[in-house]
């Protein structure tokens, strides 16, 4: 079997047309590179819009080339490298994060089999059995561009900004992982094209005599799962509310504080492309992928035929990018503890309860049991996970908090704060004593 498996890739490999890899490839680039330029007059036009200012509109009409007018800019700015920085990891360092964002974007099918020039073939540009998993090894490459990055410059702002980055995507990473299983688990399969053909018809059950249909998309189905992924999509690529490396008002600009002019470029570049592959992956992953929604299906199995599904495909990854938009001109920036508290204390036990729940339901259905006997086991298995996780002792935490300490009275800490110079949150009484003199004394 296996020496069989082996000799289909190779006979599937060898019916692969050179020149029809190299165009798709190339309109991978130049998609992702026109979403780009779209995305940042997309972005400044709606949030002006929101926070009722006009936007750009100088540079051509309704502002359409300002993103031209950045791109020609940024070139032309002066390329500054610090002394004292390792030249060559600083500039490789932006490479390696810009170019794990194109190379994710090939597992994703954005279209069904068409004729291009007489030839058929799959919208896609690779369809692997382990297609999911090379978005993961990619955004994990990514991080080493940020790391290298900081390290590079040899400045502390850089270094403190490439840390927080680091943790923050290693964190939502370990999240988003754990909400791809469930999809996993009920598709059968990692390759992207498998997992979209799973979402082509919905399901039934029958449950107390009643026949419940439910529909395809995962997005409904693995709700929790899709909850979880839009959360840490927008922590991954580094976006409002959680773009604290990049806190001005704490580390100047994070991992890219010594950068300009091109190499700073490739930063801004690889930022949107993961925006767009993070998009085009929730699509894919839960919401049917290229296929037409279900009001459009009744029309006839016509629109998920020909060109027409890269349409259904753009309108989705274009909808989830104005949820960018959104979040942006709504969200503050939160803080670095309630990032990590989201990250660990929520949306880890979260996925990890909804993991054991969904392979529950699968272990039940294939012994044959009935599903009133499954929702009963799965109700009791989520309470005792949610009960022994989230179990808050708010007196042995206190305890660990305050520690065996004496109670801290208002005339102990003013004592305190006199001696150190700081302020307390008690207020001081005046002290009656011959040599003060200070404000308040006569009272």
């Amino acid at each position: 079997m296996h020496a069989l498996a082996v000799d289909s890739t190779l006979n599937d490999f060898n019916q692969l047309i050179w020149w029809m890899v190299l165009l798709k490839v190339g309109m991978v680039f130049v998609f992702l590179l026109l979403t780009t330029i779209f995305m940042i007059w997309f972005e400044r036009r709606v949030i002006g819009r929101m926070q009722n200012r006009p936007g750009p509109n100088r540079a051509g009409p309704w502002g359409l080339l300002q993103p031209v007018a950045d791109a020609l800019k940024l070139p032309m700015k002066e390329d500054i490298v610090p002394t004292g920085v390792d030249k060559l990891v600083f500039v490789i360092a932006p490479m390696l994060t810009a170019a794990p964002a194109f190379i994710s974007f090939a597992i994703i099918p954005w279209g069904p089999k068409v004729s291009i020039f007489h030839h058929w073939t799959p919208l896609q540009v690779a369809d692997l059995p382990v297609a999911v998993l090379l978005v993961l090894a990619m955004s994990s490459i990514g991080i080493y561009g940020i790391v290298l990055a900081g390290w590079a410059s040899r400045s502390p702002y850089a270094i403190l900004g490439a840390l927080r980055s680091t943790a923050q995507m290693i964190s939502y990473e370990i999240a988003m992982g754990l909400s791809f299983v469930a999809v996993f688990m009920y598709a059968g399969s990692l390759s992207t094209s498998a997992i979209v053909s799973a979402q082509a018809h919905g399901g039934a059950f029958h449950l107390l005599g009643i026949t419940l249909h439910y529909p395809s998309w995962y997005c409904v189905v693995l709700f929790p799962s899709f909850l979880v992924y839009l959360i840490t999509m927008v922590g991954e690529t580094n976006r409002i509310p959680f773009d604290l490396p990049e806190g001005e008002g704490e580390i100047v600009a994070g991992h890219m504080t010594e950068y300009s002019s091109m190499k700073f470029a490739m930063f801004f570049l690889a930022e949107y492309i993961n925006m767009t592959t993070v998009s085009a992956l929730a699509t894919t992953l839960f919401l049917g992928g290229w296929r037409a929604p279900w009001p459009l299906t009744l029309i006839g199995p016509g629109v998920n035929e020909g060109w027409w599904p890269v349409l259904w495909f753009l309108i989705k990854v274009f909808i989830l990018l104005f949820g960018y938009v959104w979040l942006r001109g709504t969200l503050p920036r939160t803080r670095y503890d309630q990032l990590m508290a989201l990250g660990w204390k929520v949306l880890i036990p979260l996925s990890i309860v909804w993991v054991l729940v969904i392979a529950t339901i699968r272990v039940a259905r294939n012994q044959g049991l009935t599903p009133t006997v499954i929702i009963v086991g799965i109700i009791v298995l989520a309470l005792v996970v949610l009960l022994v996780t989230f179990w808050d002792n708010s007196a042995v935490n206190r305890a660990e908090r305050v520690g065996p300490q004496d109670p801290v009275t208002p005339e102990a800490q003013a004592e305190v704060a006199r001696e150190s110079g700081t302020p307390t949150r008690f207020p001081v009484p005046p002290l009656d004593l011959p040599h003060y003199h200070g404000v308040g004394a006569e009272t």
